[in-house]
């Protein structure tokens, strides 16, 4: 695992937030027309279906996947199970910039479990870049008026979000143990999700269980709802998780949390595009803070 970045590195920790940032949007606009544990478990249900011809091998008796079935079961519960559907019941249930304030506290959650858990030293250039990236997305929160930031009013929907954040923190530091992963699975990017998916599918799915027993669900099947779903599974799901693994090996979960505060940059200038607005100073700031944040992250 190095910590220095590189242009390609950087790319590859880019596209995901990207792509994230239209998974949040589509999330937004199909909230009325799929419950939203539901909507992940056939998202992954698709991306399986997508991955079954590069990586089916994955499930046979022989596979490396059983010998090693407790971390991937754990790698899938936080990556497949949990993140995506409890940002999906988050927009279901708050309100959007609540949402992205919550998710910004990522870089903060990669650096205090990677001193806790994973014996990583935490250092001054790093507090220096998550205090400027946060700024940057405080500022797109606030539309470019701090006053703006006292209007925010937190509801119990958002405990969802610091949930997923703290998900996908854990979740990006076990990635750096690639020692526990068989060379079989990591000589193959799609073997590698594949071997998430399987169990992420078995956790989405009880989890799904448990929303239709709760109370009474509906979908409303139709070109939207399969549209939404292509994508989600597709651009946000697969390659998203591509880009994101191979970044987090090169950079290091502790500079690879800075790339997410980028989502809610991205998902800003996606809403003003959809409402038909355009962006503003306020967002080339607030680039120019998040961007600063990583490179002083990520400097020797």
């Amino acid at each position: 695992m190095n910590q220095r970045l590189s242009l390609s590195t950087a790319a590859l920790l880019t596209v995901p937030p990207l792509l994230w940032a239209g998974n949040a949007v589509t999330g937004r606009l199909v909230s009325g027309l799929v419950p939203p544990i539901t909507l992940n478990l056939l998202r992954w249900l698709l991306a399986f279906l997508i991955l079954l011809p590069l990586a089916g091998w994955v499930l046979r008796r022989g596979s490396p996947l059983w010998p090693h079935w407790k971390r991937y079961a754990l790698l899938g519960l936080l990556g497949v199970g949990c993140y995506n559907a409890l940002q999906y019941l988050a927009l279901k249930t708050s309100t959007p910039i609540n949402v992205t304030l919550v998710a910004a506290s990522t870089p903060v959650f990669m650096l205090g479990l990677g001193a806790i858990f994973f014996g990583q030293r935490i250092h001054g250039r790093q507090w220096m870049g998550a205090v400027l990236s946060i700024a940057g997305v405080l500022l797109v929160l606030a539309r470019g008026e701090p006053s703006h930031l006292a209007e925010v009013r937190f509801v119990p929907g958002d405990f969802y979000i610091l949930l997923a954040t703290a998900a996908w923190a854990w979740y990006s530091w076990l990635l750096t143990r690639v020692e526990q992963d068989p060379p079989e699975l990591r000589a193959s990017w799609s073997a590698f999700v594949m071997a998430q998916v399987v169990p992420g599918l078995a956790w989405s799915a009880l989890f799904a269980g448990g929303e239709w027993a709760a109370a009474p669900q509906h979908i409303d099947w139709g070109w939207p709802l399969a549209l939404a779903l292509a994508y989600v599974a597709i651009g946000p799901a697969i390659i998203a998780y591509r880009c994101w693994g191979a970044g987090v090996h090169r950079a290091g979960p502790n500079v690879a949390g800075f790339f997410s505060n980028l989502t809610p940059l991205f998902a800003a200038v996606l809403s003003a595009a959809f409402l038909g607005e355009p962006p503003r100073i306020y967002h080339a700031v607030a680039f120019v803070l998040i961007v600063g944040g990583i490179l002083v992250s990520s400097r020797r």
